[in-house]
């Protein structure tokens, strides 16, 4: 898929904006604070339902707004269709239209447009808490298993009604079984789709890592399932952990504890990377979940890499990027200024630059 006419309003502090990229490589470069990021923060927004630097109502919409508008039509490569997606977000509630027809779910304009971003805090995804690991594969799942968010939704609700339940001190036995059938029955399923995902995934790490980092060797993905599943099953597990849980008023295991991390054979005893390392490490992962769903759905999501001359070094730069212009990826690039040998590596490319929050087309070298 490639996005053909992007605009934005009340973004941050960018001037109402209507850019048209090209399929390819779009760069994007201007000085510090212009407003780079912002233009990727909004198609990311779009593609999740909220910013990857915070929440919406978090300095998102422009001082003195009421609320930001975010278009976008974009072609699907796989058949040629055009689709049309636009949100309306005042930080507290929001509006979405996709293909013309008003959307009661964020989940509805998230399935149609697909974006894989690397920016300067994805090294949580190695180095952050689970829940931002639990998302990643969740993502994923979400876009090639049509079966997954159904599971997932249900495994929610069930998680919020046994919560309640827990935090009343409701210890009515039939209650409390009815709701750790519910959680069994949908964690299960979630736990084993997550497990074969990361299965499907480290393959394509294991290659984007003896490129980027062959030093630590060949790299595992490495699931927790978020209960001791080679002893017990997911309901006996609740049913072991009931008083205590009744005790803390939540539920202590299950999917919504699990979490995965990444190993190298050069690094035993799980040692601790470099922080360089982790961003390397996380952008492989991105980059095979990328992959991986060109491989499922035929057609790449767009790659929004921000600030990419700032948080890799000229050879890793050039590394990731002969990898994504080998593919069929729309990619959308910020950084200060060119990389080094861009002209070398891509044939074509589309240039914006962005200047106290205006975008404009830019010529060659600027």
């Amino acid at each position: 898929m490639h996005v053909t006419r992007l605009e934005l309003r009340h973004v941050r502090r960018l001037q109402p904006t209507e850019l048209h990229p090209a399929p390819g490589l779009n760069l994007i470069t201007g000085p510090n604070g212009a407003g780079k990021t912002s233009l990727l923060e909004a198609l990311h927004l779009l593609a999740y339902g909220r910013s990857f630097r915070g929440r919406v109502r978090d300095g998102l919409i422009c001082t003195g707004a009421q609320a930001l508008e975010v278009f976008a039509e974009w072609t699907e490569n796989v058949n040629g269709r055009t689709r049309k997606a636009g949100l309306r977000h005042t930080g507290q509630q929001w509006e979405g239209r996709l293909d013309g027809q008003p959307v009661s779910q964020l989940g509805e304009l998230c399935a149609a447009l697909a974006a894989v971003t690397f920016e300067p805090g994805s090294h949580a995804l190695v180095c952050g808490g689970g829940e931002t690991r639990r998302r990643f594969v969740d993502w994923g799942l979400f876009h090639v298993e049509p079966e997954f968010f159904s599971l997932w939704r249900r495994y929610a609700r069930a998680l919020k009604q046994r919560n309640a339940l827990l935090k009343s001190r409701n210890r009515e036995v039939a209650q409390l079984d009815t709701w750790d059938f519910e959680l069994a029955d949908a964690g299960e399923p979630l736990g084993h789709y997550r497990q074969r995902y990361l299965e499907v995934l480290q393959t394509g790490l294991r290659a984007i890592a003896a490129d980027f980092l062959p030093s630590l060797g060949a790299a595992t993905l490495a699931y927790q399932p978020g209960w001791r599943r080679e002893e017990l099953s997911l309901s006996d597990a609740l049913l072991l952990a009931r008083d205590r849980d009744l005790a803390t008023g939540f539920t202590s295991v299950g999917p919504h504890r699990g979490d995965w991390r990444v190993d190298y054979v050069e690094r035993p005893g799980r040692e601790v990377l470099s922080r360089g390392q982790a961003k390397l490490t996380a952008l492989g992962c991105l980059l095979a979940q990328a992959d991986d769903f060109a491989s499922q759905r035929g057609e790449w999501p767009i790659i929004l890499l921000d600030d990419l001359d700032s948080e890799l070094d000229p050879a890793h730069q050039q590394r990731v990027l002969q990898h994504l212009l080998s593919s069929q990826a729309q990619i959308f690039l910020t950084g200060t200024e060119a990389p080094a040998k861009l002209e070398q590596l891509a044939a074509t490319v589309a240039r914006f630059h962005v200047e106290q929050g205006t975008v404009r087309p830019a010529q060659q070298g600027v």
